[in-house]
């Protein structure tokens, strides 16, 4: 990849069809997967093969076992050990294909999952991914529900293993929260990088814009303009510290649309400027 361009972001439409909010593929990797983001919810289950998995800048083995769930905010890369290939299922959806009570259940705590599971689980993911490739590949009566039956049952279990390890020390605990603020919490997660407003967010959960900005302050202890600025200022340095991306990209990749806004609250919140930052990071 030409590291003057942003990451590549991979649209739904070339992707996913209009017909259908999930689609699943079979991908052998013999070679390094350059970091990239998507528009849609990503799951990735490896078959076979071992490698490393950059997902936001953090590296984690890659093997067999190993589950990974991405939002629309992650990034990440793959690189297969040398000598490797690393097989996986890739199971790609839209957040309106599982249920809402799932999302929240997901989401609420953390934007990104990762669990290795053991031989006899892995056995068992496993098989629930065959049967949705299988469902995929001969589409009839029932398959709709037998797929997101399938896919839910994973994503349980993978919420099931790693709720113990996860933290909420990055992101607002939501669990004693209004739905609404709950809800829109985790649609800042999803979307901070677009160009959302207080308006937008509070039309999406339902709240006029002045009492949902009420709501969000006196339940999440800080601002929704605030909460928002965080979440881009942490994708940013992780961005800056993890790849070798222009400083003008990271700013407008991370949802900021002024380089002099970028470098002013980036200063105030880290102490250094942001290319001061990597200098220090490296």
């Amino acid at each position: 990849m030409d590291n003057n361009k942003t990451p590549e972001r991979l649209l739904s439409k070339n992707f996913l069809s209009l017909s259908s909010p999930f689609r699943i593929y079979k991908h052998v990797i013999d070679h390094k997967i350059d970091t990239h983001w998507h528009e849609f919810f990503e799951m990735g289950f490896i078959v076979s093969g071992r490698g490393t998995h950059i997902l936001n800048g953090e590296s984690s083995p890659l093997e067999r076992g190993m589950a990974f769930l991405l939002t629309t905010a992650d990034f990440h890369e793959i690189i297969p050990d040398e000598g490797e290939t690393i097989r996986l299922y890739d199971f790609i959806f839209e957040d309106s294909f599982i249920r809402p009570a799932l999302t929240e259940m997901l989401f609420e705590e953390a934007s990104h999952f990762a669990y290795t599971f053991e031989s006899a689980q892995a056995g068992m993911i496993e098989a629930e991914f065959d049967r949705i490739w299988d469902e995929s590949l001969l589409w009839q009566l029932g398959s709709d529900m037998i797929v997101q039956g399938s896919f839910e049952r994973i994503l349980i279990e993978l919420f099931r293993l790693t709720s113990q390890k996860n933290t909420a020390a990055e992101n607002v605990t939501v669990r004693t929260v209004h739905p609404s603020i709950r809800k829109s919490v985790i649609y800042i997660q999803h979307h901070f990088r677009e160009p959302i407003t207080l308006h937008k967010v509070a039309e999406h959960v339902g709240l006029s814009a002045n009492y949902f900005s009420e709501c969000f302050r006196k339940q999440t202890g800080t601002s929704f303009q605030e909460h928002l600025q965080e979440k881009r200022l942490q994708f940013a340095r992780a961005l800056l510290c993890s790849t070798t991306l222009p400083i003008t990209e990271i700013c407008y990749a991370s949802g900021f649309n002024t380089m002099p806004n970028f470098e002013r609250f980036f200063k105030r919140k880290f102490g250094l400027a942001p290319r001061d930052y990597r200098k220090s990071n490296k």
